[in-house]
């Protein structure tokens, strides 16, 4: 549950008979909180001296303490949609999405425009979308709107289409681009805003008790709305939950200045996605014939990293395909080149997803000094031989994809998110797809991928000094209830798990194939409780 009513200061808690994951001592079992920031950690005897003079003792019995994690890629209020309404993304047929859709359409009658997310005709028999004239019958004439699970297309029905009258021409099967953003904004200007405070107060709350201390929020003129994006950033401050970063996805420095938000970042789409077949590519698709879209050039990429570079803001793009990316590179080399390249450096711009590397390409991130915010559950989800990015390029290609080891090894700082809601917040989750790529080669360590997955966030927005626990840090922490810690091991020639306490290496859970991942118990942001699992 997310607490309900904000206290006025934190208190001072002393957290003890546990296990704090901490660098300051990796063999931590007591921390004592005050004022925000952790203040000291260490054994369980030393504890002792601390309990007299704190607010609250909390017996740990066992369980687990570390960093909140941080989600560097969120969109709350479609996540928030997504889980109070229609969610296709476990249909396993047509004929089942097309049943839900009608099952979802009777129970909500009032519903000025229906809206769902999540489905994807490559995983049902068949292969192929719902048409137009299966939903104007599923819903009996009603708008509906249908992301795609990339949220970078759509389907929709008839009577949706009657209120963009931009979208022109036949129209039948999955949108893509313009005639998408256009649809989706028709669609989401028919959500009341008490809609829209309840579902990212819904989204909020998933993320607390889920161990999330923090969400980047990936806003933008093409995904939501400068209300909606304010207002989400105006409940997270006032309201007790995890801390949203802003991010405004224009081309304009001043704008997301005005809105709030850290930068011009997040979703500036230089293509689309794999999925929807719109990622930029140098090569055709395997199975379209041609190579993509592309929305921005690297003029435009150059101009707007020098601008916000001088206006003192990030700069971020989102870029999938090969092309795309290089794109970003070619762009940000030429900021490089006008403003200095440790001007740019200094300004860490990002780069949202960045699927489709070679090895110059990664190579010319980390000479630029971008940061990367990767979503493992893509791997998780789309990876693999027989998956939809071997469906789309090709097994040789699609194995290239996401190659999180080789950035790690150049020195690429990485930031570990979901891009919720096309994947589920799932922090522990993301961190085992990370581990156990599809990909051997591309697999990076539990310790690595959960440091990209809580210091990694932080560092994304330009603070070194969070997102672990020692004296001096924000407390941001989660409490969790999970099995034996081990330790694993960073090369494949030596046994993957140790669990020798003479490493002097914190433990984490062990995420093995078949384990249980871990429960929250709470989740603490800044020193205040803002979840508490019901029983504990």
């Amino acid at each position: 549950m997310l607490m309900s009513e904000r206290t006025a200061e934190p208190q001072t808690v002393l957290l003890r008979r546990g296990e704090v994951h901490s660098p300051a001592d990796p063999f931590a079992t007591a921390m004592v909180v005050e004022a925000g920031h952790v203040a000291w950690v260490g054994s369980e005897g030393a504890a002792d001296a601390f309990a007299d003079g704190v607010d609250e003792v909390v017996d740990l019995d066992g369980a687990l303490v570390t960093p909140a994690f941080t989600d560097a890629h969120v969109h709350t209020t479609a996540t928030g949609l997504a889980l109070t309404g229609l969610d296709l993304s476990a249909a396993p047929s047509l004929e089942a999405a097309l049943a839900r859709v009608r099952d979802f359409a009777a129970a909500r009658p009032d519903d000025r425009v229906l809206l769902g997310h999540g489905w994807d005709a490559a995983r049902w028999p068949g292969g192929r979308p719902p048409t137009r004239a299966e939903l104007d019958e599923a819903t009996g004439g009603r708008p509906l709107y249908l992301s795609r699970i990339d949220v970078h297309s759509a389907v929709v029905t008839t009577a949706l289409l009657d209120l963009v009258p931009s979208v022109r021409g036949p129209v039948d099967g999955p949108l893509t681009a313009d005639a998408h953003h256009a649809v989706r904004a028709a669609a989401f200007a028919a959500v009341t805003p008490a809609q829209r405070a309840e579902a990212q107060r819904a989204a909020l709350a998933r993320a607390a008790a889920l161990g999330i201390g923090s969400v980047h929020e990936c806003g933008g003129p093409n995904i939501s709305s400068e209300d909606d994006f304010t207002g989400l950033l105006r409940t997270a401050a006032e309201e007790p939950g995890p801390r949203v970063v802003g991010y405004w996805a224009e081309a304009d420095a001043d704008k997301a200045r005005q809105l709030g938000a850290l930068g011009a970042a997040g979703d500036l789409f230089v293509d689309g996605s794999i999925g929807s077949h719109t990622a930029c590519l140098h090569a055709p698709y395997a199975d379209a014939a041609h190579t993509g879209s592309a929305y921005l050039d690297a003029d435009a990429v150059a101009s707007h990293v020098t601008a916000c570079t001088e206006a003192g803001l990030q700069a971020g793009f989102h870029a999938i395909g090969d092309a795309a990316v290089g794109t970003v590179v070619e762009g940000v080399r030429a900021a490089a080149d006008k403003l200095g390249l440790a001007r740019v450096r200094a300004a860490r711009h990002r780069v949202e997803h960045a699927e489709m590397l070679t090895p110059e390409t990664v190579a010319a991130f980390a000479e630029l000094g971008l940061t990367v915010s990767v979503q493992p559950a893509f791997d998780a989800l789309w990876g693999g031989e027989d998956g939809m990015y071997a469906q789309r390029l090709g097994a040789e290609r699609a194995r290239t994809l996401n190659p999180f080891a080789a950035l790690l090894r150049a020195g690429v700082p990485l930031a570990l998110g979901s891009d919720s809601p096309v994947t589920p917040l799932d922090p522990w989750g993301t961190v085992r797809a990370a581990a156990f790529h599809r990909t051997p080669e591309h697999r990076v360590s539990v310790r690595a991928a959960f440091t990209a997955h809580t210091r990694g966030g932080w560092r994304a927005i330009g603070r070194d000094d969070a997102g672990v626990l020692v004296p001096g840090a924000v407390a941001d922490y989660a409490v969790w209830r999970t099995g034996e810690l081990v330790v694993q091991a960073p090369d494949d020639r030596v046994a993957r798990w140790s669990t020798d306490p003479r490493s002097g290496t914190p433990g984490l859970p062990d995420l093995g194939e078949g384990r249980d991942l871990p429960v929250c118990l709470r989740t603490v942001v800044g020193g205040r409780t803002v979840f508490v699992r019901p029983g504990e």
